[in-house]
């Protein structure tokens, strides 16, 4: 069942007579259940492309359907409902709130959910049972950012966001958090993230969306997206081969 489509999405921005077009023009599908990766070099509109989805940026012009609406069109008030009932969002940086344990801080975002899990439940699925009294400084950066996930999954969310969720964490922190999505992965949870991890891409997506300079260049299953001949997309690909 499809449960997000974007037609013909478009983000322009503007500063002075400089006008940017961030997303230029893009047409995807995610169905429920699936996992939906998008990739790219930085600049490609990733980011700008969730933000449109999360329910933080407009589209300038276009469709943004999720399960049937047209987020689109809806007020600040719409969208802020949206946020807090409907979708769940992980960040780069972990946005934990210092003076607070990691239970509390779960806790804390569960006051706004209209039908929320419980905190200590959730931490403990995400590996973080013996974790639950302990505050933000005494966890390490992998520990920090499962406990922004499961403050996210507590929520109780339709849909999963993830932006770079990895990017700040060192190989080894890294691994446990593509273990934490690996298992919303195979318990069907519809999540799209944007990410640079290409192995994991390849080995636990069911689409990826690879975008360069505001554009879909190549969208579908990974056998797909990384066996294409498209030149831009081999010239990606290329180029994080030999920077790893």
């Amino acid at each position: 069942m499809e449960l997000i489509r974007l037609e013909n999405v478009k983000k322009i921005y503007k500063t002075g007579e400089v006008i940017t077009k961030a997303v230029d023009g893009i047409d995807f599908t995610v169905n429920k259940g699936e996992f939906a990766l998008i990739i790219g070099a930085s600049g490609a509109g990733k980011t700008t492309v969730l933000n449109i989805l999360g329910g933080m940026d407009t589209a300038t012009s276009g469709a943004v359907f999720v399960d049937g609406k047209d987020i689109s069109k809806w007020n600040k008030k719409q969208l802020t409902g949206y946020r807090r009932d409907d979708i769940g969002f992980v960040f780069q940086f972990y946005n934990l709130v210092p003076n607070l344990t990691a239970t509390e801080n779960v806790e804390l975002a569960l006051q706004i959910s209209k039908d929320p899990l419980d905190a200590e439940e959730v931490l403990k699925d995400v590996g973080l049972g013996h974790r639950l009294n302990n505050f933000p400084a005494q966890l390490s950066g992998g520990e920090q950012q499962r406990v922004s996930i499961a403050r996210a999954l507590a929520m109780n969310p339709e849909i999963l966001f993830f932006d770079e969720p990895t990017s700040a964490l060192d190989p080894e922190l890294t691994g446990e958090i593509l273990k934490v999505i690996r298992n919303l992965a195979a318990e069907h949870m519809t999540m799209v993230i944007v990410t640079h991890e290409m192995n994991f891409a390849k080995n636990v997506a069911d689409k990826i969306i690879f975008m360069d300079n505001g554009y879909i260049v190549e969208q579908g299953t990974p056998d797909e997206v990384f066996g294409s001949q498209n030149t831009r997309m081999k010239e990606f690909l290329g180029k994080l081969s030999n920077e790893s």
